[in-house]
């Protein structure tokens, strides 16, 4: 006996059996809880990404009027520093509402990868905008450029406040979404930024000494670095479908071997779909039983899956016969 049950945990743990002629049988069930918990985050999520675009792009604009008058090289850098970040931000908004959109025939998970492609990408040009940095120093160390220090500093210390503004606006969703953990770095690397003009704007104006501008750039290059690589490292993970960090797969079966009626869980497989949303697929060995027991056996191992592992899509293949190696649990290819 096989039968494949697929359901999406239910905050009223509803499941809708749909026959499958005589040897199996698909539940779906759908949580009016959980799927109104996502919209408010998103929306949620949605409000912070537009507040810190509009400041981002302030600053952008301040920073460019600022180093043309001054004559500021730094700023004019720092500037394409933020014209990179409101790009960044605009990115990750579209990508947000993507998400949104409603699955269709051809995107069944609808448009959540949306979010993790535009997370990879928003690393990937903090990467460049390090490598700019790094570029930028090294001419600087061995021609350092003259630099106006006190309107440098006044337009460092406003671009400071308002990066401070949108890091506190952001910080709330970053740590559970990865889009806006992309927003959040590149805000944080964009104040580090400042406080490393304002205090190379004070030292070269008390000592003249504009060495000190590539120096500060080195030291700020380390840390969007430090945000870059983490964020391309999650975005990866996501995209190659590796085992969320929060999941243990062996610790999931003896779980499930706990549940009345189940004697083994094999061939499993979990994977992140965008930001806390996550998915299951597994062979379940069970006795030989009625399509009904089977159903509350189905529901069992998707509570327990949902209120300790959060994964609320789940796909399960029950057997009363184990799987021989190499036939229904290999991995089967397309002819190519």
């Amino acid at each position: 006996m096989s039968n494949m049950t697929h359901g999406h945990q239910s905050g009223h743990d509803e499941l809708h059996e749909h026959p499958d002629e005589d040897t199996g049988h698909d539940a779906h069930g759908h949580s009016g809880h959980s799927h109104s918990h996502i919209d408010v985050t998103s929306q949620s999520n949605q409000r912070r990404l537009v507040i810190a675009l509009i400041i981002t792009a302030v600053v952008f604009v301040a920073e460019v009027v600022g180093g043309i008058i001054s004559g500021s090289l730094a700023l004019i850098g720092d500037a394409g520093h933020m014209l990179t970040d409101t790009l960044a931000l605009g990115l990750a908004l579209v990508a947000l509402r993507l998400a949104r959109r409603a699955p269709t025939s051809t995107r069944t998970f609808g448009f959540y990868r949306a979010e993790i492609m535009a997370a990879l990408t928003n690393g990937a040009i903090l990467v460049l905008v390090a490598a700019y940095i790094v570029y930028e120093a090294y001419h600087r160390l061995f021609e350092p450029t003259e630099v106006s220090g006190g309107l440098m500093l006044i337009i460092a210390v406003i671009g400071l406040i308002a990066n401070g503004a949108g890091i506190a606006i952001l910080h709330g969703g970053s740590r559970h979404n990865l889009n806006i953990r992309g927003a959040f770095w590149h805000m944080l690397s964009d104040a580090i930024s400042s406080v490393g003009v304002i205090v190379a704007a004070v030292i070269i104006s008390f000592t003249g000494w504009n060495i000190v501008d590539p120096i500060v750039s080195l030291g700020i290059t380390v840390m969007i670095l430090r945000g870059a690589v983490s964020l391309l490292w999650d975005s990866s993970n996501i995209l190659l479908e590796s085992v969320p960090k929060h999941v243990n797969i062996d610790r999931i079966a003896d779980e499930v071997k706990a549940i009345t009626g189940a004697r083994d869980m094999h061939d499993i497989h979990v994977w992140t779909i965008s930001s806390g949303v996550y998915a299951l697929s597994a062979h379940v060995l069970t006795d030989d039983r009625h399509l009904g027991e089977c159903q509350q056996l189905v529901d069992d191992i998707g509570d327990m899956l949902w209120e300790k592992y959060s994964i609320g899509h789940t796909t399960l293949q029950l057997e009363c016969e184990a799987c021989e190696e190499g036939q229904e649990c290999r991995l089967r290819r397309g002819a190519m």
